[in-house]
């Protein structure tokens, strides 16, 4: 089992990274955009890593800390959430905003990401409950569109990747650009992820 992977960033996006190691071994794992914010001008790394194996894939995630990385095993072993789900909530919420959710029982927090539905949302809760626990809130870092700008592009790719149609994430990107034009590509995928 792999437990971390430590090597250059050959290439990154908001949803993946690709690690190559001193072995000249490339890998390409599968990020939150909690792990892409910390990653960002980066040149080496060291990630702490999930595997997903199954009969026709073997799929790897990685994770900047450890916290991040036991939240989502904890998700994935929720009955009818899988890694891409478990994935999307990280990447639509912040770790404590995400235990604190669980620990109050607040499902309309959890139902707005994308794929997770009213039953999903209570499932998480009703499983996670006891062995999430709550934690103080933490500040989020600060952070007309022109699809030329860089940040924008950055998350109509994330967006796309995760799963949300190119034209509408395009007009959300939009709309938050002309009343936000300093966002960070994780600040504007996850006010897109609510807006689409």
């Amino acid at each position: 089992m792999i437990e971390a992977i430590t090597g250059r960033i050959a290439a990154l996006n908001p949803a993946a990274v690709t690690v190559e190691t001193a072995g000249g071994v490339a890998y390409l794992l599968n990020i939150s955009l909690a792990t892409f914010t910390h990653l960002e001008g980066m040149e080496s790394v060291r990630l702490l890593v999930h595997e997903s194996i199954r009969e026709d894939t073997w799929t790897l995630y990685g994770f900047f800390d450890e916290e991040e990385r036991e939240l989502f095993r904890a998700l994935v072993g929720v009955s009818g959430v899988g890694a891409s789900s478990a994935r999307m909530i990280l990447s639509a919420f912040n770790a404590a905003d995400i235990r604190n959710a669980i620990a109050a029982g607040d499902a309309k927090l959890l139902k707005s990401v994308k794929g997770i539905g009213a039953k999903t949302a209570e499932r998480i809760i009703v499983d996670l409950k006891d062995k999430i626990k709550a934690v103080a809130d933490m500040p989020v870092a600060p952070g007309g569109i022109e699809l030329s700008n860089n940040v924008a592009e950055e998350a109509l790719e994330a967006l796309v990747i995760l799963g949300f149609q190119r034209q509408a994430s395009q007009k959300a990107l939009k709309k938050l650009f002309d009343n936000e034009p300093d966002l960070t590509v994780e600040q504007a995928v996850k006010k897109a992820m609510k807006m689409i």
